[in-house]
């Protein structure tokens, strides 16, 4: 399970967005997301990097982990 704050999502098409861009990443990802917390819980097969790339080039860039 991965875990990503994303201060940019706002939205439900903001939801919509990084839902499609982690899944396009990998089909089988399952995403959760908490839109008031801005935050995206992943359980994928695929590197935190490469969720995170996905996010990034989506325009969601995660924030660093602190």
């Amino acid at each position: 399970m991965h875990h990503f704050l994303l201060p940019d999502m706002s939205c439900g098409h903001c939801v919509a967005a990084i839902t499609e861009a982690l899944q396009a990443a990998d089909a089988q990802a399952e995403v959760r997301i908490d839109r008031e917390a801005r935050t995206a819980d992943v359980d994928s097969r695929l590197p935190r990097d490469t969720l995170a790339a996905a996010l990034a080039q989506a325009g969601y860039p995660p924030a660093a982990a602190g």
